[in-house]
């Protein structure tokens, strides 16, 4: 069994991609986008570091985009082979790319409109159609069952706890095995199910996006939150939440419909300003066997997350306009959550000048993507064309990410049953140099940096 690495290697995060060659096969792990950074749209553009058609299988974890956003253009190029994933991925995998190709044609469009007479046409990286057709070589599975995806290799799903339909997955094969973890998530997590622990391997491919750091607990966290909102209803102004449609949004939801009378949101008007995020929470709402327990529980309760009453859905470009008339009450909740893209540019764009305004981070951000830039404090964006003052309040409330912390993967790997090497990817350098230099002291096990191209032996 033989790893080659392809993305969210090298110190980088986005764009996982890795090639497993066993039992005469080729399996790819993700194929997702490259985020963040001026040059991420021609990167992504490139050609793939192989042949798509020589690929047998894809499996993808989960279905963020930095996961799976440049699977239709391997289909474009070639890659006629199944696509597996966790039931609920295959659901949300259509809304996340149908929402990316969209994106990608409108820029296109706007650059073919902007560009010198003679230049040649920007074509869009996938389209809708392309999408449709990556859709037909899906094959949904279901967590804790083997299936053979191919002649003598077999994959198993386990529970990743990111968000709905995340997955580590297990490869068997030849007699040796591995674990991708994909996203890992932290334990508690609202409606998730806690991750699952690693089952006995020979080779765990490790997440560490947070390798370096530990969060804040969750209780102070939601506590934090809470004492936001209530600082930014006193200032007269709005919040601006930008926020992944899958995941976040809808953990947004859920903490606001648990303290919905003590943070006095009635007060407010709460706008879910994403239609890609509305199809998700429909998805959400199909597939409440992968809750937990307690999130089971407030589905029963007088105010469900879904049907807040003073939530605003807002369907509509010209919907998401009018939102920008109002100048204190409201709070948005829009992608992208890195604000690298998605209607919460214009959000921000309107809101960012006036010091009434309270923006608040609640995931990671990626070098290079405007949420970074504002969460480092820098005093003026450029948007649209023009320079931007920041005056609003910019917080981050870093309690709330789907990804596990440093304690939570290092107490994660510890309920390995034969604590096997691994490595690290899906980390800036810093991050997965930190998790390496832990888990080397506390378990000493190997520990292997990924780099774009390294082949590692099983």
């Amino acid at each position: 069994m033989r790893i080659e690495f392809h993305g969210a290697a090298g110190g980088e995060v986005t764009g996982s991609c890795h090639l497993v060659e066993v039992a005469g096969k080729r399996i790819l792990l993700d194929c997702g986008m490259v985020q963040g950074g001026r040059e991420a749209d021609a990167r992504n553009a490139e050609p793939f570091a192989f042949d798509p058609a020589s690929i047998d299988a894809l499996v993808i974890s989960h279905a963020h985009i930095d996961h799976i956003g440049r699977v239709p253009l391997l289909v474009k190029r070639g890659f006629k082979g199944p696509v597996y994933a966790q039931a609920a991925t295959c659901d949300l995998f259509p809304i996340m790319l149908l929402d990316a190709a969209s994106l990608s044609e409108h820029n296109a469009e706007r650059e073919n409109r902007e560009h010198a007479p003679g230049q040649p046409d920007v074509a869009p990286l996938y389209t809708a159609a392309d999408v449709t057709a990556a859709q037909q070589q899906l094959h949904p599975l279901a967590y804790e069952v083997d299936t053979e995806i191919l002649p003598g290799v077999t994959v198993r799903l386990h529970e990743a706890g990111h968000i709905l339909g995340s997955a580590m997955i297990e490869l068997r094969a030849d007699g040796r095995s591995m674990l991708f973890t994909g996203d890992v998530g932290m334990r508690g997590t609202p409606i998730l199910r806690d991750p699952a622990s690693p089952p006995r391997t020979d080779l765990i491919l490790m997440e560490s996006t947070y390798g370096d750091r530990n969060h804040k607990d969750r209780a102070a966290t939601v506590a934090e939150l809470g004492q936001i909102l209530a600082a930014a209803q006193a200032d007269g102004g709005n919040v601006v939440i930008p926020a992944f449609a899958v995941g976040r949004s809808q953990e947004l939801l859920y903490w606001f419909a648990e303290h919905f009378e003590d943070w006095n949101l009635a007060k407010w008007t709460i706008f879910l300003d994403s239609p890609m995020a509305a199809k998700v929470t429909a998805v959400y709402d199909r597939h409440e066997e992968l809750f937990d327990a307690e999130a089971a529980a407030v589905w029963r309760g007088r105010i469900k997350p879904f049907k807040l009453p003073n939530l605003r859905v807002s369907e509509s470009v010209d919907d998401s306009k009018a939102i920008n008339r109002i100048h204190g009450g409201a709070i948005i909740i829009a992608g992208s959550g890195m604000a690298n893209g998605g209607r919460v540019r214009h959000h921000l764009e309107n809101n960012l000048a006036y010091a009434r305004n309270h923006v608040i981070f609640v995931g990671y951000q990626a070098a290079g993507t405007l949420g970074r830039l504002l969460v480092n404090g820098v005093k003026q964006v450029r948007m649209f064309g023009g320079e931007i003052s920041v005056h609003a309040h910019i917080h981050t409330v870093g309690g709330l990410s789907a990804h596990a912390d440093q304690q939570s993967l290092l107490d994660w790997y510890g309920t390995s049953p034969n604590h096997p090497p691994v490595a690290l990817a899906h980390g800036e350098n810093p991050a997965r140099e930190a998790l390496a230099a832990s888990l080397k002291q506390r378990f000493g096990v190997a520990v292997t940096l990924s780099q774009p191209g390294m082949q590692l032996d099983v």
